[in-house]
């Protein structure tokens, strides 16, 4: 099955699927769609990019669609960012439309009495972050004693961040013999407990291997030391096209970059957590039109952006944790398309380098830079960095932390 035309889809849905340029349906599509019509728990499993929004958005607006006058919250899906709910609001609203299903996003970093007001003009959806959602249910302020369908999108990831106790009240709230549809990148041991739990007769599907970066992204790694970076950057920037998402480890390091880059004329925008929701947004939807050429993130946007026709990943600082390194690289090669991820490295973070490729089996090809200067405008050459040696299998990097588009 590989065309939406053959799924038992209402005529509505198909039309909206073919007026935003949907006919072909991703492997997770094929095989979640049609089991979640039928009313089955889902527990799936697959890479970033791989299509699970429509796979959970189709289903959930064709059950609601039997009863679209139903009163009251009959749906919740649950996303780990604001801005990944934001983005799923937006796929729903286009999926939805002339159905009469309404959704509201309920998250953080919004005005509460704008949300509040649309859950109460007959929203039978919420899109929320789990801490602003158990907020409005804690103060009584929302009743999900009729919700059928609960959805836990990037489940991994919302547990990483610490809201199993909170997740846990969510759905303790809802009526137990709803429909649960669990999408994840890993299944791992807090994610096995919900599933245990929650969905213990779920379809299981798993597409790909959701561990290692898609296949069509070249990965390679360049040794520079830290004040080589920004000329290695700007290189890259002058010699290769496209749109360049840039991960930095802080706040103030994201910012700084942005700045430096702007100020070589580089059209550049930075998102973390410490940028109002509305900054973010625009940041975002910036990069997403093409008037930002590069968009700094922290890995709090790892999974928070998806954006078709992402060119090039560049790490500009290593990542925490090795699973880390796969949520950023994922965001480009979505779909099927061919995408880049570069990772400088210091002299010093050789071993890192190693550990990265060992737990997730990959390898880095190694590549020397172009000439560049450094940021104090000195000459130093790039190090081809070694191939790894083999180690022992436990290992740390890192502080201590539990592990766990645009194709939706």
């Amino acid at each position: 099955m590989t065309n939406f035309s053959e799924l038992s889809l209402s005529a509505l849905l198909k039309n909206n699927l073919e007026k935003h340029g949907f006919t072909q349906t991703t492997p997770i599509q094929a095989q979640a769609i049609e089991p979640a019509l039928a009313g089955r728990d889902i527990v799936a499993t697959a890479q970033t990019g791989s299509g699970k929004t429509l796979a959970f958005v189709l289903p959930l607006i064709q059950l609601l669609g039997k009863d679209a006058r139903a009163a009251g919250v009959r749906a919740v899906v649950l996303s780990p960012t604001r801005e990944l709910a934001m983005q799923i609001g937006e796929c729903f609203d286009q999926m939805a439309a002339g159905s009469g299903i309404r959704a509201a996003i309920v998250v953080g970093g919004l005005g509460e009495g704008a949300q509040l007001q649309t859950i109460r003009k007959g929203a039978q959806v919420l899109i929320a972050t789990a801490g602003r959602l158990y907020d409005f249910l804690s103060r009584g302020l929302i009743n999900l004693n009729g919700v059928r369908v609960l959805v836990l999108d990037e489940a991994d990831r919302m547990l990483d961040m610490g809201f199993l106790p909170t997740i846990e009240r969510i759905m303790a709230a809802m009526p137990a013999d709803r429909q649960t549809l669990l999408f994840s990148a890993t299944i791992e041991s807090s994610v096995k407990h919900l599933v245990q739990k929650h969905a213990p007769n779920g379809v299981r599907i798993e597409v790909g291997s959701a561990t290692k970066p898609a296949e069509q992204v070249d990965l390679h790694v360049y040794e520079v030391e830290q004040d080589q970076k920004l000329g290695l950057l700007e290189s890259m920037l002058r010699r290769e096209p496209g749109s360049f998402l840039v991960f930095a480890r802080t706040k103030h390091g994201a910012d700084r970059l942005a700045r430096k880059l702007a100020s070589g004329g580089v059209k550049t925008a930075a998102i973390h957590g410490d940028r109002s929701q509305n900054q973010r947004n625009q940041a975002l939807r910036g990069f997403q039109e093409g008037r930002y050429r590069v968009l700094v993130a922290t890995d709090v946007a790892a999974r928070g952006i998806h954006v078709d026709g992402i060119s090039h990943v560049v790490n500009y600082d290593l990542p925490q944790v090795p699973e880390d390194f796969i949520h950023r690289v994922g965001r480009t090669g979505r779909a099927g398309a061919q995408g880049t991820a570069s990772t400088f490295g210091t002299r010093s973070e050789r071993g890192d380098i190693a550990r990265i490729e060992r737990a997730l089996s990959i390898r880095l090809s190694r590549r020397h830079s172009p000439e560049f200067a450094s940021e104090e405008k000195q000459p130093a050459p790039v190090i081809e960095m070694p191939a790894p040696k083999q180690a022992r299998r436990c290992w740390s990097f890192g502080p201590a932390r539990r592990s766990g588009g645009r194709r939706r």
